[in-house]
Parts: C-alpha cells; sequence; structure tokens
C-alpha cells in the first residue's frame, strides 16, 4: 500500500485525536473530583497524611490547565499523578492516576509512556474505558504497532455502544488502518459493521468505502 494511504490515515487519526482530546481531558478530570474528593475524605477521616489527597487535587488542576508535565511530576511543592501511582498503588485513585498520566503521556508525544499506563488502567465507567482504549490506539498507530490499534480501536468501538458518534469513529478508522496494511477484505468487514451497528454514522458514505474496496482489480483498475 502506498506511503501517501499510511499518511493519509495517520492525519485522520490525529485530527480524531486532536477533535476529540479536549472533551477526553475534561472528563477524566470530572471524574478525578468525584473520586480524589471521595478519597480525600476517606483518608481525612481516617487521620492518615494528606499529601497524597492534596496531590491529585493539584494534579488534576494542571491536569485541566493542560499543563501535562507538572500534572505527571508536580511542581516542586506539590505532587503530581506518578507519585499518587507510585506511593498509592492499588487504591481506585492510582488507577485513576494511570489513565489520567497516560493521557498526559500521549499530549506528550511519549507513546511508549501512554502505552504503559494506558494499558495498567481499567475502569467500570463505560466511556472511560471507551477514551482509554481510543488513546490506547491512537498511541500504538504512532509508535506503527498496526495490529495492536486495530485491536484497541475495535475494542473503543464496543466498549460503549451508547456512543454512537465515537464508536462508528473508532470502527472506521480500524477499517482504514487495515486498508494501509492490504487488508482490504477485512476492511469491507469493518465498513460493514459500522453501517450496521452506528447507522448514524457517516450516513450514506459506508457504502462508497465498501464498494471501492470491493470491485475486483484487473488490468483496466485505476491506482
Amino acid at each position: 500500500m502506498s506511503e501517501n494511504l499510511e499518511q493519509d490515515f495517520l492525519l485522520k487519526a490525529d485530527s480524531f485525536w486532536k477533535t476529540n482530546q479536549k472533551k477526553v481531558y475534561m472528563f477524566f478530570g470530572a471524574i478525578l473530583v468525584i473520586v480524589g474528593g471521595f478519597y480525600a475524605y476517606k483518608w481525612y477521616s481516617k487521620g492518615a497524611e494528606t499529601k497524597a489527597q492534596e496531590a491529585m487535587f493539584v494534579a488534576q488542576d494542571y491536569f485541566a490547565k493542560d499543563s501535562f508535565n507538572l500534572a505527571l511530576n508536580g511542581d516542586g511543592k506539590d505532587k503530581g499523578f506518578l507519585y499518587v501511582i507510585k506511593n498509592h498503588s492499588g487504591t481506585p485513585a492510582a488507577n485513576l492516576a494511570k489513565g489520567s498520566a497516560g493521557l498526559c503521556y500521549l499530549h506528550l508525544k511519549d507513546f511508549n509512556k501512554a502505552v504503559e499506563y494506558l494499558k495498567d488502567f481499567s475502569s467500570d465507567s463505560k466511556a472511560l474505558q471507551m477514551a482509554a482504549y481510543g488513546a490506547l490506539a491512537h498511541a500504538y498507530s504512532e509508535l506503527g504497532k498496526k495490529e495492536d490499534a486495530v485491536n484497541y480501536y475495535k475494542k473503543a468501538a464496543t466498549t460503549n455502544t451508547g456512543d454512537d458518534q465515537t464508536g462508528g469513529e473508532y470502527l472506521w478508522l480500524a477499517g482504514q488502518l487495515l486498508e494501509t496494511m492490504n487488508k482490504n477484505s477485512e476492511a469491507v468487514e469493518l465498513y460493514k459493521e459500522v453501517k450496521e451497528k452506528f447507522p448514524k454514522y457517516k450516513s450514506g458514505e459506508m457504502d462508497k468505502y465498501i464498494y471501492r474496496l470491493s470491485i475486483e482489480k484487473n488490468d483496466f483498475s485505476v491506482n
């Protein structure tokens, strides 16, 4: 498959991420406030030291302001997400800090670190888990790990079935990436799945993608 097609995919994926990243960051930030507030109260009520609770609040504030290095590492006075992960392992707060750290690294274009932390995050919230899988797929695509990227785009698409727009977008991106891998038949199947499961997404356009790849190539085909 041509280099142009691969570059085209990366531009589409990057455009999707830039369009949706603020929504993802705001959602994570809102959850941080809720969960962080609960654990701050819990730790305080037990007489535990308050540094960890303060770290979550300060890190969340930097996160909301797009100050990702400070959110990760703190500012010299207050700690960041990495401190919470290291010093409060096994707590829900540390788990949430892992997801947030992964998003920070993704924004900073440290894609290996983004994968490391996002893979270690899990949530019962379907919307939050969908966002994490989508971010993982984006990181893997930037690293050139296409099979992993396709798998996580597909996971993201099926995690929160109530979000037709985002789910359809993830599945469509998986199909687009499969095209760059010369896996056109698999791409067609995904486009058909988009049409069936997410009919409102790119309404009327999926037939175009399916038809284009379904035409058998011959000596008179135009590349």
